[in-house]
């Protein structure tokens, strides 16, 4: 299904003509591109091709949630994952649901105009901020660029002159939360702004499990004439986050829900510094001509924990590993954290877009410039042996503070976008867009090889570029004023990494070997759609249906399986290797209602069908046994099953009751039908059902100041069910692959948060 370059070309040759030839008519309407990845100006949805939801800030605000998730539930197709705090890994129509070790998410995650990319795959976001959150679901590689292979998030922070005055608020909830707000905004002459402080903190309810956030953002906005502005954006941003709070098998589950007992994490202690500039750019020029240009810097500092696999061992113990030595005082402490990873992430870049509306054509043509580095430090922690055996050859001494790990790797990338939207009749209206992306991507290991892992054939670091194509064809049919048909075929491509590119250690004595002839990733999306304003007993309907199909080809798999370590796997056998050997395929159907939320009563539903299964992935090795232990891995051919954690339907339905002017009352319901908790479609999870409750108050004084009140209950009836479950190991070592060889979250069940706001 990939779209011809030639459209491309005949494209731009269109465009070319229609300038130079254009005439004057007033007969047909206005064609308008609303597409960008820089602002929120162009939000409607009106000769959209695409499914397209838009979330206000006011929403936003009215959710009172404490995380971004509690907001996109009303959204068809959207899933995201919450591992305690509110940092999450979002994910659209299933695409990469079954990944969970950090990997990006297969969604472009755009803030103010910058692509972020953190380096767990999820993303922190300030919920308190938010002006606008637009969706776009199908393959967005053609506006985004790489990892938007089912869609992108778009959220523009506050601004405005809505912002004038002073805002203070604050809340308490559950497990000791907290949470208060400070804001001081101005509109004076040409000049509009302000400055909002914020911070939250919680111990939730896993132990170990303390998180929060403290932020300083705002906006100063210049009004330079009648047609252009100039805007500068910030954001800084401390947080903390300690465990997730797994457990590992489903009894350990039910018995120690908080994880007092139950392991350790994989890695926590997280401290993460942020800091976001972005200017902005805005100029009409008349007659249906604009011009959008945005700068951003943005940095993530991020120290944490990892690898607790360790014995504590008495610092004075001889650094050898020729001869079985004494205990060497040893502490005897196991699970102690070996490694700390310090990572800092630079993003910088420039974007600019040009638009031109007219009676037949609208056109639309972007740059994007971005610079990408990250930096990555590990150092043991402390001084530790792998087992509690003497110290000796196959048990060396770790010393503390040891670097293990220090790479760097950088992207760079050119890319050139448009759009060309033609009215070819009254009722119809093509879109064609394209974007060609030039992506150099390198990657240096600081760590010597040793002679031995020279001769294996290790490598330190290279580079490769990548030339990459994405494109979107797209028609709507407008049957009334109030109803159009849209359909359109895009695609989506994520890039290799350079880990996946240039191999990395997986144990002692083997390593994924390099692989620098990988492809990108593609999804190919095709959808269907009715989008439409109708009226049911008298109450006005917004309705949006779309009926999906994403395939994803060449998808990059570890021969050796996933988060698996073959036995005797080296450079030189290429038992564990990256390939583009995989493949799913996601169908579905979407439904979206909204009722007017001013009216007295209103409702919201969002529901989603999805069928995801392995379209290839015949080379999946299951780790058995432990390593005191170890017995032989299983081999799983994984073709046709279903993809895990992706539930085949899923429904939200919110209903709010306005009983006097101030007065809100709000019910929810979210449910989904069982998943999978594995590849190889072992563990089954039954579905289930969960209510919130929540009431808002609101009133002005006769002096104009604004008090506003709210209480908010989620799992009204303490349901008893997972935030999330994994597994892909027989993780206790018995030899047999079962439920209790999961890693579980438990959720936190009934939980209340309540506040006040006062603005003047």
């Amino acid at each position: 299904m990939k779209i011809s370059k030639k459209i491309v070309a005949c494209s731009v040759l269109a465009l070319t003509v229609h300038q130079a030839a254009r005439a004057a008519s007033a007969s047909l309407p206005e064609v308008t591109v609303t597409s960008t990845t820089i602002d929120d100006r162009f939000d409607s949805k009106r000769g959209e091709p695409s499914n397209v939801n838009n979330i206000s800030g006011k929403k936003v605000d009215d959710r009172h949630g404490q995380n971004i998730v509690e907001v996109l539930e009303s959204i068809p197709g959207v899933s995201a994952e919450v591992q305690s705090g509110d940092s999450v890994k979002i994910m659209l129509r299933g695409v990469e649901a079954q990944r969970y070790m950090g990997e990006k998410p297969g969604v472009a995650i755009v803030i103010d105009g910058v692509p972020v990319q953190e380096r767990t795959g999820r993303v922190n976001i300030d919920l308190d901020n938010i002006e606008s959150i637009k969706v776009i679901k199908g393959g967005a590689s053609y506006l985004f660029g790489e990892d938007a292979l089912s869609g992108a998030v778009i959220i523009t922070t506050k601004r405005g002159a809505k912002m004038a005055g002073y805002t203070a608020s604050a809340g308490i909830g559950s497990y000791d939360y907290y949470k208060g707000i400070l804001r001081a905004g101005f509109a004076k002459d040409n000049w509009v702004g302000h400055i909002q402080k914020s911070k939250l903190q919680s111990k939730t309810f896993y132990d170990q499990g303390v998180w929060g956030r403290d932020y300083v953002d705002g906006k100063l906005q210049y009004m330079i004439d009648d047609t252009s502005d100039l805007t500068f954006g910030f954001e800084h941003a401390k947080r903390n986050k300690d465990s997730h709070g797994t457990v590992r098998g489903v009894t350990a589950a039910l018995l120690d829900p908080r994880s007092v007992d139950g392991g350790k994490d994989y890695a926590r202690k997280y401290d993460i510094d942020l800091n976001k500039l972005n200017l902005s750019y805005a100029k009409d020029f008349g007659a249906g001509s604009n011009l959008l240009v945005n700068t951003y810097s943005f940095k993530d500092h991020t120290f944490g924990w990892q690898n607790p696999n360790g014995f504590l061992r008495n610092a004075g113990c001889p650094n050898t590993s020729v001869a079985a030595l004494p205990d060497c005082n040893m502490a005897n402490l196991k699970d102690a954290y070996a490694s700390g990873r310090d990572t800092q992430q630079t993003q910088s870049g420039v974007k600019s877009e040009w638009r031109q509306s007219g009676e037949h054509v609208g056109l639309m043509g972007g740059l994007d410039l971005q610079k990408f580095e990250d930096r990555s430090l590990t150092t043991n922690l402390v001084t530790y042996t792998s087992r509690n055996s003497p110290v000796g050859f196959s048990n060396p001494l770790n010393l503390v503070g040891t670097v293990t790990g220090d790479s760097v790797s950088t992207s760079d990338t050119k890319a050139l976008y448009g759009e060309f939207k033609w009215l070819l009749a009254a009722p119809l209206t093509a879109t064609l867009n394209a974007r060609f992306d030039n992506i150099a991507a390198k990657y240096a290991s600081n760590i010597p090889l040793t002679t031995a892992q020279i001769a294996e054939g290790r490598v330190t670091g290279g580079e490769k570029s990548f030339n990459v194509w994405s494109e979107r064809v797209g028609l709507n049919y407008a049957l009334t004023d109030e109803r159009e048909i849209y359909t359109n075929l895009s695609t989506g491509f994520r890039v290799p990494t350079v880990s996946q590119l240039y191999g990395g250690t997986i144990s002692p004595t083997g390593s994924v070997a390099a692989n620098p002839d990988l492809k990108p990733e593609y999804s190919y999306n095709a959808e269907i759609g009715l989008r439409a304003k109708t009226d049911l007993f008298g109450i006005a309907l917004d309705t949006d249906m779309a009926v999906f199909q994403i395939n994803r080809k060449d998808f990059i798999l570890n021969t050796g399986g996933q988060y698996q370590t073959t036995s005797g796997a080296t450079l030189a056998n290429g038992l564990e290797q990256y390939q583009n050997i995989g493949g799913v395929r996601n169908r579905g159907l979407e439904a979206g209602i909204k009722s007017d939320r001013r009216e007295v009563w209103s409702g919201d539903l969002a529901y989603t069908y999805l069928n995801a299964i392995f379209t290839r992935n015949d080379s999946y090795w299951m780790s058995m046994g432990s390593r005191s232990n170890p017995l032989p891995s299983v081999l799983y051919n994984n073709t046709g099953n279903v993809v895990p954690r992706s539930p085949k339907h899923k429904l939200n339905l919110t209903t709010s009751y306005r009983p006097a002017d101030g007065w809100t009352f709000t019910g929810e319901m979210n449910a989904q039908s069982g998943i999978y908790a594995d590849e190889v479609n072992v563990v089954w999870v039954g579905g289930r059902t969960v209510y919130n409750l929540m009431a808002n108050y609101e009133f002005k004084t006769d002096k104009g100041m604004k008090w506003s009140a709210f209480a908010r209950i989620d799992n009204l009836f303490d349901r008893y069910y997972y935030s999330t479950i994994r597994g892909g190991s027989d993780a206790d070592g018995n030899g047999v692959y079962n439920a209790e060889d999961m890693s579980i979250t438990v959720n936190p069940g009934r939980v209340w948060t309540t506040g006040v706001s006062l603005t003047f």
